[in-house]
């Protein structure tokens, strides 16, 4: 009589389970550990057309995770890459694609170049200062005037975005002198920038807060309802 369940030993099972944290660890783990298993056999086998048909086979089921891509050259072109780089560059097979090397995988991009500036009056921001380095590469005349009060205007609009106070003219012409190096000196103008109050309503109209929504209407039944009284239920003779 055949045996056909083995009875085993409860404290065998627990002691040759396997746990993640002893297992190898994945390359790539968006493909699971199953693929990493038929890559590491594919990459054993001696024969050669046999290991190529494995390659091909596995490719098939990494495209097949992602089917819509599964025919575009580039997509191909990228699985092939990661085929080689989750067999840690130990699988010899035909690729139609070049072998990327372990040197090109672990080169690392060139550090981006961020801009830092670090102005005095941050709240006017950098954009100020370009604006007022433009301004004073034109020539005197109406149009540097007219950029100019634009420039202390929007300074005066940002000064208050920051500070909710008023703030004074002369002030602005201050930092505006300040700012572009003595060139612009507005301190004995008697030019007059636009009215705090217009400034903080523009600013509370451009600001991005979303007010916090009320409570939900209820809609009213006195207008279907003529005198607010509800109509009486009416039978229908007429339904069987």
């Amino acid at each position: 009589m055949v045996e056909k369940y083995k009875k085993e030993v409860a404290n065998d099972v627990v002691f040759n389970l396997e746990y993640n944290s002893e297992r190898q660890r994945l390359l790539i783990p968006e493909y699971g550990r199953h693929l990493q298993k038929l890559i590491d056999q594919a990459t054993i086998i001696e024969d050669a057309e046999t290991r190529n048909k494995a390659a091909k086979y596995i490719i098939q089921v990494m495209g097949s995770l992602n089917p819509h891509l599964r025919d575009v050259p580039d997509f191909q072109h990228k699985l092939w890459d990661q085929l080689f780089i989750m067999s840690d560059f130990k699988l010899d097979v035909e690729s139609p694609y070049p072998i990327p090397s372990r040197d090109v995988l672990q080169l690392k991009p060139d550090v981006l170049q961020y801009p830092q500036n670090f102005p005095k009056y941050r709240f006017y921001g950098n954009n100020i200062k370009y604006m007022i380095d433009v301004a004073n590469k034109w020539d005197d005349g109406e149009m540097k005037n007219a950029l100019i009060l634009v420039i202390a205007n929007h300074m005066k609009k940002s000064y208050l975005s920051w500070n909710k106070d008023t703030v004074k003219d002369d002030v602005i012409f201050e930092h505006l002198f300040e700012l572009s190096g003595g060139t612009i000196n507005l301190l004995q103008s008697t030019e007059e920038l636009l009215n705090t109050t217009d400034l903080l309503r523009t600013n509370k109209r451009m600001s991005n807060k979303i007010t916090p929504a009320g409570p939900p209407k209820i809609q009213s039944n006195k207008n279907n309802n003529k005198g607010g009284k509800t109509k009486p239920f009416q039978k229908n003779n007429n339904q069987k």
